[in-house]
């Protein structure tokens, strides 16, 4: 008997008749033979009016206080889940982050996990029980205080659970069928990726895929920890996210696809700072004062210096909901660094090509270039690594250059169309 991990995003959890198809899912699991831990997000939409209710309240909500509000949408999830499971006959346990041993810093809203001590879980399932924990949250090393994890704080809590108990696997459910070569809502004819290495899910997960969280496939990578992408909505076979040297259910390696994928982010935002002295050290004190700020940068583009003026322009994205906070923080350095002006630009979007593949093919980067331009759609900043290639567009030629890039490589299905059963992709 295994240990398999399941956890259910909130379109999977949005209503009654959800959570007791989603109960009947994990009765079946349990009959298979399985031990069955359950993480869980909150109810539909319930964190977004958690926070607007905040909002309301206090245009600047304590950190500490926002977690104590926002964990609570879990908490519900977990105990109506259980409710339903014991009507099915079967005994299930609720826990919260705290009492399932998910310890994380003290860094509220974004807190990271330290270590899972899961020794109440495991009782549970040495009883027989299905255990249930609610996504999302921990207790801080330090304070003690309830913290939460950030962006896909469940996805991470499942996957350190399962590393923590030896699972076989962890299943995250979401409201399609897997990972599909984009985003279905933009590509019709998207194909699900029957298995992706863990390294290029990463790049997939960085440049916009929703699906799956940095966090929690960099938990998985370290801890070698296989994740099921699936749909609660359906049976489909969904996507596996595994090591690269794994191998397919015939024992060959599992085969690598020159182009894995197109992802893309609205989410960011760009900032140029114009007319920066081209001297020794500028650059880096920008960069600390938004470290200071605890900034993450994505994409760097430092322009040559004129010879007249010796001077030259920075621009680097930035998460949107950051924008503020970086310009405010840049803000104080004009005197001190002795730059023009600073220029903001929030209606940008990311488009990247994904693919292990790609490493040993030439003429990846002139298709995938001449695929935007064919659509009029003008690329603002190139940045790549060894599996991946990322542009930064106007917003408005976004679905379109995804669109042209995906034809270009031959990624799209002649099957039925990717269906997103919810309407959120989570």
């Amino acid at each position: 008997m295994g240990i398999v991990v399941q956890k259910y995003g909130g379109s999977s959890l949005a209503d009654a008749a959800s959570i007791k198809r989603v109960a009947q899912r994990i009765v079946a699991a349990k009959k298979a033979g399985n031990d069955v831990v359950v993480v869980v997000s909150a109810m539909g939409d319930t964190t977004d009016e958690l926070l607007a209710l905040a909002h309301q309240v206090s245009p600047l909500p304590q950190g500490r206080e926002l977690d104590m509000l926002l964990t609570a949408g879990e908490r519900i999830s977990e105990a109506l889940l259980a409710m339903a499971i014991a009507n099915l006959g079967h005994d299930a346990r609720s826990f919260t982050g705290s009492q399932a041993g998910v310890i994380t810093d003290s860094a509220h809203g974004k807190a990271k996990i330290i270590d899972v001590t899961p020794g109440r879980i495991e009782e549970a399932l040495s009883m027989g029980h299905i255990a249930i924990v609610a996504g999302f949250q921990g207790v801080s090393q330090d304070s003690k205080d309830i913290t939460t994890l950030g962006r896909g704080g469940s996805d991470t809590t499942a996957v350190a659970l399962a590393s923590a108990l030896h699972a076989d696997v962890c299943e995250i459910y979401s409201d399609v069928d897997g990972i599909f070569t984009a985003d279905p809502r933009i590509v019709p004819n998207a194909r699900r990726i029957p298995r992706l290495s863990y390294e290029e899910t990463l790049e997939m997960a960085a440049s916009g895929a929703k699906i799956l969280h940095v966090r929690c496939v960099e938990y998985a990578r370290r801890n070698q920890m296989p994740i099921h992408v699936r749909s609660s909505f359906s049976q489909q076979q969904g996507t596996w996210v595994v090591d690269s040297t794994s191998t397919e259910p015939e024992g060959e390696p599992m085969e690598q696809a020159i182009i894995s994928g197109v992802a893309h982010d609205r989410s960011e935002a760009k900032i140029t700072v114009v007319g920066v002295p081209d001297k020794v050290g500028e650059a880096a004190h920008i960069f600390e004062v938004l470290a200071e700020a605890q900034i993450n940068i994505d994409m760097v583009v430092q322009n040559v210096s004129s010879a007249a003026t010796a001077l030259t322009d920075i621009s680097f994205t930035l998460p949107r909901t950051d924008g503020q906070t970086a310009m405010t923080a840049l803000a104080k350095l004009k005197d001190e660094v002795g730059y023009e002006q600073i220029q903001y630009d929030d209606r940008i979007g990311k488009i990247s090509l994904i693919g292990a593949g790609m490493r040993s093919q030439p003429g990846i980067t002139a298709k995938f270039f001449k695929a935007i331009a064919d659509t009029g759609v003008n690329i603002e900043m190139i940045s790549t690594s060894e599996i991946r290639i990322s542009v930064i567009v106007n917003g408005d030629g976004v679905d379109d250059a995804v669109t042209s890039a995906h034809a270009a490589f031959g990624l799209g299905s002649d099957e039925v169309e990717a269906v997103v059963y919810g309407g959120t992709g989570r």
